[in-house]
């Protein structure tokens, strides 16, 4: 292994090596790198799949990886013999190479990692490269035998160590940046130069030698294009693999995010995008199954989920064109239409719903009667969608509604009043029996997808009408003067917030909260938030005050007084939903904010649309030029990350695809997931 033979008896023999194979070597290298690299990424999110599926899956890619890189390196090689592989030993020489990639990922995926970790992961890594080199070496069979310089062979492991070091390092730093492509690709280049690196230097400490009698032989060439071609394609398939994967785990989220599982229908947070995002609404129709909780405890949830399917099916089958049906809620389902003047159609159908409920259904073989009620509401051209559910939850809080499958139509002079009269008297209940709560959603760097801040957000968990969208219930605190006090409110368990992560010594993001139009110039806010700051003794650089561009135009100047007051007394300020108002270039000038915010619509179309993708690349440079900090809402999908990423490292980005917004527990659990 180590000693040379007799030298009467042998001569040696030198090979050239073909420059396309050995760049073919480290592209397969790479590509496999990238691939692993991908997998390792996706062990770090919540996946439909276990994390231990993308742990083995990236482990299979690098040990292929560095198995194919082996073998077409070799195949580089043209030497003057016969030679060929032992299929055993070529098959289980790939086994350490997956082995050592195995525990290199286990360690880097590991929630506390030191130094020492690396080391150690390092070392085995590096003597699975290593191993699997050397077994690929002994399963060659031919007419000549080799040598190994002892030198170069033990400088070939140390470099085997010392890159498998160097590169579960960068896997472990690179998790946060795994999103940014160009840096995934960089890392992946710098791992496909690393393993050919090891693999010919031990080849440079191998010696071959021919027996004299056959040192004059016909110099042959072992075909190995079967060989570079079933790699090949190999790497190839593990790519597609990759994307598949992630397809499939996407499109599993996507279903878990926006799909009711019983009903197959989009759920809530699809309705609420629905109305809050497309103009195109202009009809509602909502059932509520009264009896549907009694149903579920008299005869068990399995019967009430067919109750639920049941009623999806009769409402599915009405057919009416340009419509969309939701389940909202436990016993809720909802129907969108599109297009004017479609309330007389949409009534009729619903009556036609009703009279057949009237009558028992047949679930199980058990006769039931559905008792419910549906609200309708419709909207001309001048309103916004957003409106559609409010009117919906008036009709259903009206105190006269009997539940023998009504169908209602939304009257101002009746429902209004009632419903909007139950969401203040009940406010401040729910203030005090934290029905009402906060939720933190991360923002993050665009080039390196750090936290570096929270927005807090509000929810309502009404006791009688579920989950309410701020989009029902700010307007009509905001009509009867009573955001103010919920703000307060909102200000309060902020710091309170704060003061908690503080005493667990957890790091502390800045929080930005936002203020009402009407509340900005009055001094009750400064008090507040003065107060607040004391009790909890917290420093105003950790909160961040957000208004609203159109709030700040309506009263100029007192509003400019009010900001520079904030800026002065140790507060952040951004400007919110920028875009949306009528401010003027100067009137942004002479703004003593920090931060601009820029509205999720110029997103939405990003980068699909070239004139929208124009638009914002302007507004987040006019920010960047004026000394902002710019963030972008609304991000939702990965073609608008690597977008924006492009536009400055330094953007920060805020929105379901990073993160939803989370209860504070949920949050921690995020942060050390993403750490």
């Amino acid at each position: 292994m180590f000693s040379p033979p007799p030298i009467n008896n042998s001569i040696e023999v030198s090979g050239e090596y073909s420059l396309p194979i050995v760049i073919l070597s480290i592209i397969i290298a790479s590509l496999a790198s990238f691939t692993a690299i991908s997998m390792n990424e996706r062990i770090q999110k919540n996946s439909f799949f276990h994390r231990n599926f993308w742990l083995i899956l990236a482990s299979i890619a690098m040990g292929f990886g560095i198995w194919s890189m082996h073998f077409v390196g070799m195949s580089a090689l043209s030497l003057p013999f016969m030679m060929h592989y032992d299929y055993l030993l070529t098959c289980l020489s790939i086994i350490p190479s997956i082995i050592a990639s195995f525990l290199a990922f286990y360690i880097v995926n590991q929630k506390k990692r030191s130094f020492a970790s690396y080391l150690l992961s390092g070392i085995f890594m590096g003597i699975g490269i290593a191993t699997m080199h050397y077994t690929g070496m002994a399963s060659m069979v031919m007419d000549a035998y080799y040598v190994y310089n002892p030198w170069m062979f033990i400088t070939s492991i140390i470099i085997a160590i010392l890159v498998s070091f160097v590169a579960i390092y960068i896997f472990s730093r690179q998790q946060r940046y795994a999103k940014n492509n160009y840096i995934k690709a960089i890392t992946s280049i710098m791992m496909g130069l690393a393993v050919p690196s090891m693999h010919y230097i031990g080849m440079a400490g191998t010696t071959f030698y021919l027996p004299r009698q056959q040192a004059m032989a016909t110099e042959h060439h072992m075909n190995m294009t079967l060989l570079i071609t079933g790699v090949t394609i190999g790497i190839i398939l593990l790519l597609g693999l990759l994307q598949l994967s992630s397809l499939v785990d996407r499109y599993v989220d996507f279903r878990v995010s926006h799909i009711d599982i019983l009903t197959k229908l989009p759920n809530r947070r699809s309705f609420e995008k629905a109305i809050n995002d497309e103009d195109v609404y202009r009809s509602i129709a909502v059932w509520n199954l009264h009896n549907l909780e009694k149903v579920n405890n008299d005869q068990g949830y399995h019967f009430g989920d067919e109750v639920i399917q049941y009623a999806a099916n009769a409402l599915h089958q009405l057919n009416l064109p340009l419509s969309s049906l939701y389940r909202i809620d436990g016993n809720r389902l909802a129907l969108l239409l599109q297009g004017k003047d479609r309330l007389v159609e949409l009534q009729q159908a619903m009556k036609t719903l009703s009279a057949k409920w009237t009558q028992p259904i047949m679930i199980q073989e058990k006769k039931i009667l559905l008792q419910g009620v549906c609200a309708i509401s419709t909207i001309d051209d001048h309103q916004s969608p957003k409106r559609l559910y409010s009117d919906i939850l008036a009709v259903l809080s009206s105190p006269g509604i009997q539940y023998q499958n009504e169908v209602i139509r939304f009257d101002p002079l009746i429902h209004t009043y009632s419903f909007e009269q139950e969401i203040l008297n009940s406010i401040d209940q729910a203030m005090k029996n934290d029905d009402l709560f906060l939720v933190y959603q991360p923002k993050v760097y665009a080039g390196t997808h750090k936290m570096v801040g929270l927005e807090a957000l509000i929810r309502w968990n009404h006791p009688e009408h579920g989950f309410l969208s701020p989009g029902v219930f700010i307007p009509i605190l905001e009509q009867s003067h009573r955001i103010s006090d919920v703000t307060n409110w909102v200000i309060y368990k902020v710091c309170n917030q704060i003061k908690i992560w503080e005493e667990q010594k957890l790091p502390l993001y800045q929080i930005a909260i936002n203020i009402p139009g009407e509340y900005v110039t009055s001094p009750r806010l400064l008090k507040t938030l003065k107060k607040a700051l004391n009790k909890y003794s917290i420093s105003p650089s950790h909160l961040e005050l957000e208004i609203t561009e159109t709030s700040v135009m309506e009263s100029a100047e007192s509003s400019m007084r009010a900001i520079n007051t904030f800026r002065e007394t140790g507060f952040s300020v951004a400007l919110d939903d920028f875009g949306t108002g009528i401010s003027s270039l100067s009137n942004l000038r002479q703004m003593p904010i920090s931060t601009l915010k820029i509205d999720k619509s110029f997103v939405d179309e990003v980068p699909q649309s070239e004139k929208d993708s124009a638009i914002l690349e302007a507004i987040i440079a006019l920010g960047h030029s004026l000394n902002l900090n710019v963030v972008i809402e609304g991000v939702e999908t990965k073609n608008q990350v690597d977008f924006l990423s492009s536009s400055g490292s330094l953007l920060l980005l805020q929105g379901y695809y990073f993160a939803k917004p989370m209860i504070p527990d949920e949050l921690m659990e995020w942060i050390k997931s993403n750490s």
